[in-house]
């Protein structure tokens, strides 16, 4: 009964080492001398932390509409890049985003379709945060965007007469009237090195003319900046973000992104797992030494693991809330993918070690690559290695987040992204455990 209880202890460990992090990093905001809620993001229909800060020019549009538009311009700056970062620059970043957008009232979050150029990947349609269509690659001036009910369809045409769809969207629920208009927004720009992951203020601007619009009454062009834009000290200095109408122009400056990846961040749900290695440790070490059926070694190490993750997460959530921090929300498969991942990979590495027969051995597989991989000790592409081709690729199953093409982002293994997927992963471990129990003609003698 012994390997069991050290399971159990072990998992209870893992317990305790999610929690007290979050207690000994209390987080704070203050406004002024005033104590307030730490700001976290917005979450999209799908349930998940996004991104949603751009300007938008706009007005009430009907059930049924169509607004077109003519890019004239489109311009930006680039604040300190590399290679020496000492100087502005003018120019746009990748992903940097003009055009027309429809979406459900002005709330951050809040559902959308957007036809745009960008600055690198041409015409794009975009909705609800992590679907994005690739049109044209050369880019076109002139944008056209309809709604039928829940339907939004994107055009581009490089005339204003002949026109291509570009995509269609559906938002279902859409409500009779939403907001359409002309919107702006620039990522920040991001650059990789050994010195950590550094992100510089943009802003771009473009200038619309020949807009038109049906389905809409004719209110005038409101101007908003959705999340906190205009706190720079460029902004402040140089060009705030806003909309001017000028002879029958409207310009619209701005910067931010709408998309799949927070900027605010917060805790992770993985990030709670932080004593996971310790259980893993004690899983191999009572592998190792285990004499009885592979079975009962197998069916305690994964309940060792459900204790553990089915526990820690939620406990190490309400931590990091209780001091004040955030966790970044994902949906209930997510939850149930995690801990039962954790309770199959705790079972695989315990039976891995059972078959080396040396735990030093499962664990010079297992957490020594993974360790590596997370903390940013290796080279990016060296760690991604390490957990494709190592017994270590199943700790693919922590991963909360996704990686997103439409995104310029860290999404090395030390920022949380694993280069295979949980079930890949996993199957790699799993691989590697069923080798050493029944592949090899003789066992390795510690």
């Amino acid at each position: 009964m012994k390997p069991f209880f050290a399971l159990l202890a072990a998992a209870l460990c893992t317990v305790l080492l999610g929690v007290l992090p979050a207690v000994a990093n209390r987080s704070t905001c203050s406004t002024g001398d005033v104590e307030v809620a730490c700001p976290s993001d917005p979450v999209g229909p799908h349930g998940r932390a996004v991104s949603d800060q751009f300007t938008f020019a706009h007005r009430p549009l009907g059930t049924d509409g169509v607004l077109t538009a003519r890019l004239t311009s489109m311009t930006g700056v680039i604040t300190y890049p590399p290679p020496d970062h000492d100087r502005i620059t003018e120019g746009l970043v990748p992903w940097a985003k003009a055009g027309l957008l429809v979406k459900d009232g002005l709330g951050q979050g809040s559902s959308y379709a957007a036809i745009m150029m960008t600055g690198a990947h041409g015409v794009r349609l975009q909705h609800d945060y992590v679907h994005d269509t690739a049109g044209s690659a050369t880019g076109a001036n002139w944008l056209r965007l309809t709604r039928s009910g829940d339907t939004i369809t994107g055009y581009e045409s490089a005339d204003g007469v002949t026109w291509t769809p570009v995509g269609t969207a559906v938002l279902t629920g859409l409500p009779p009237t939403v907001q359409v208009g002309l919107f702006v927004a620039s990522p920040g720009d991001l650059t990789l090195g050994e010195g950590g992951t550094q992100v510089r203020f943009t802003q771009a601007s473009a200038t619309f003319d020949q807009v038109t619009v049906t389905g809409a009454a004719d209110t005038g062009w409101a101007g908003n900046t959705m999340g906190q834009l205009g706190e720079t000290d460029w902004e402040r200095l140089h060009r705030a973000p806003g909309v001017v109408e000028q002879n029958g122009t409207i310009t619209v400056t701005g910067s931010g992104d709408i998309g799949p990846v927070g900027t605010v961040g917060g805790a992770s749900l993985e990030s709670t797992l932080l004593g996971l290695p310790v259980l893993v440790i004690v899983a191999a070490v009572v592998g190792a030494r285990f004499t009885g059926r592979r079975v009962l070694l197998g069916g305690a190490a994964f309940a060792a693991g459900l204790v553990a993750a089915g526990l820690t997460l939620p406990v190490g959530v309400l931590a990091v809330r209780a001091v004040g921090g955030t966790v970044l929300p994902v949906d209930a498969f997510t939850w149930a993918r995690v801990i039962l991942g954790v309770a199959c990979l705790v079972a695989l590495f315990a039976l891995l070690a059972h078959a080396l027969r040396s735990w030093l051995a499962a664990v010079a597989v297992t957490v020594v690559p993974y360790l590596l991989a997370v903390f940013p000790v290796l080279p990016a592409e060296v760690a991604d290695w390490l957990l494709r081709i190592t017994p270590a690729a199943g700790f693919a199953v922590l991963q909360t987040g996704e990686e997103y093409p439409q995104v310029l982002a860290d999404f090395s293994p030390s920022a949380g992204y694993f280069p295979l997927p949980w079930w890949a992963g996993l199957a790699i471990t799993g691989a590697f455990t069923a080798f050493a129990l029944w592949g090899r003609p003789t066992r390795v003698v510690a």
